[in-house]
């Protein structure tokens, strides 16, 4: 399948059924009901894990996007969560760790593609510290290898979104 922004898959009005005459237009709007859908982007949170060494937490993940490359732990902010419940949430989710202590750090656009349907995110990122007596366990469904490191070229050419290489890069220069 193609990878096509979801505005190209709105083929028909989900509000009335009517046939979308400009198929790929953001916004969407339908002439007959009038209902209007903008694509604004979902929030995503990204937890830059520090521990007392300087290091910060990597992740490689275990499914798709971005099988096989580094990221940061993090995910999707749900319906009715604050951004920092979403982030402590995926962070003990993905590692088993317990964030102590969140400092808000930038956000950065992103996309993200789902069975080929790409949507707009806004990624938002933290560092985070974690409570030291809790040991490091990953999601396996999710991520398959860990690193606490000082990132390097390697990492940062190889990271599944480009948003955390951003991250990353603005934290590094602030140490």
């Amino acid at each position: 399948m193609a990878q096509q922004a979801i505005e190209f898959h709105y083929r028909f009005c989900p509000q009335c059924g009517i046939d979308n005459p400009s198929v790929g237009d953001a916004p969407f709007r339908c002439n007959a009901c009038g209902f209007a859908n903008f694509f604004g982007p979902v929030a995503a949170v990204g937890g830059l894990i520090v521990n007392s060494a300087g290091q910060v937490l990597l992740v490689r993940r275990a499914r798709d996007p971005g099988k096989g490359k580094w990221g940061l732990p993090g995910g999707f902010v749900d319906r009715g969560e604050t951004i920092e419940q979403a982030l402590c949430r995926e962070i003990e989710e993905e590692t088993q760790l317990r964030v102590t202590q969140l400092d808000y750090l930038t956000s950065h656009p992103n996309t993200y593609c789902y069975h080929g349907v790409i949507a707009p995110v806004v990624d938002l990122f933290y560092v985070c510290r974690v409570d030291p007596s809790r040991p490091l366990s990953l999601a396996e469904d999710e991520l398959e290898h860990y690193e606490w490191t000082r990132p390097s070229a390697e990492h940062l050419d190889n990271m599944a979104f480009h948003s955390n290489r951003v991250a990353l890069e603005l934290w590094g220069k602030g140490r």
